[in-house]
């Protein structure tokens, strides 16, 4: 089963996580099952000095998998990013769809974040045309060969890509 994906992407400062995040319990209220993936271009650590979990990575652990009765963590060292379409099938196979922050050059289905005066041109329809941007959520009327979406309306969001990825043939 392939997972689906939307990436949403932007130049930073323009809502991203925001908008991820006023989205995502739109489509949890609807009974969808929906996970997050985010890209960070900078080195993160989400582990901590002194913690048990920190010491066995820092003693030369490739994987360390820390796990409690509601959730857990994986630190998994690695020479490269894996690609993103791998990491949705090892990790969001009980999804129905993974919202996704970054990845802009991957071939998930994109929307496109735009504010006024800050993101021109847009990543998608400037200096590239890539044929994966579903949509544009703006805060201003844009003139584009895809639907223009209110940036300011997370449920008018989820109805778009509820319509377009959850309830059409995959």
């Amino acid at each position: 089963m392939t997972v689906k994906a939307v990436a949403f992407i932007a130049r930073s400062g323009t809502g991203k996580t925001t908008l991820m995040e006023r989205v995502l319990p739109e489509l949890l209220n609807r009974g969808f099952r929906v996970g997050a993936m985010k890209h960070d271009a900078h080195r993160f650590d989400i582990d901590h000095p002194g913690k048990d979990s920190h010491r066995l990575t820092a003693a030369g652990a490739g994987t360390m998998l820390i796990t409690s009765a509601e959730k857990l963590a994986l630190v998994k060292k690695h020479l490269e990013s894996p690609p993103p379409e791998e990491l949705l099938q090892a990790y969001f196979s009980d999804m129905d769809l993974v919202l996704v922050e970054g990845f802009s050059r991957s071939g998930f289905p994109k929307i496109e974040l735009h504010r006024k005066g800050k993101n021109d041109p847009l990543i998608c329809r400037g200096e590239n045309h890539d044929p994966g941007l579903m949509a544009v959520a703006s805060d201003e009327p844009l003139e584009l060969d895809v639907p223009v979406l209110n940036l300011n309306e997370p449920r008018s969001v989820a109805d778009f890509i509820e319509a377009k990825l959850l309830r059409s043939p995959a």
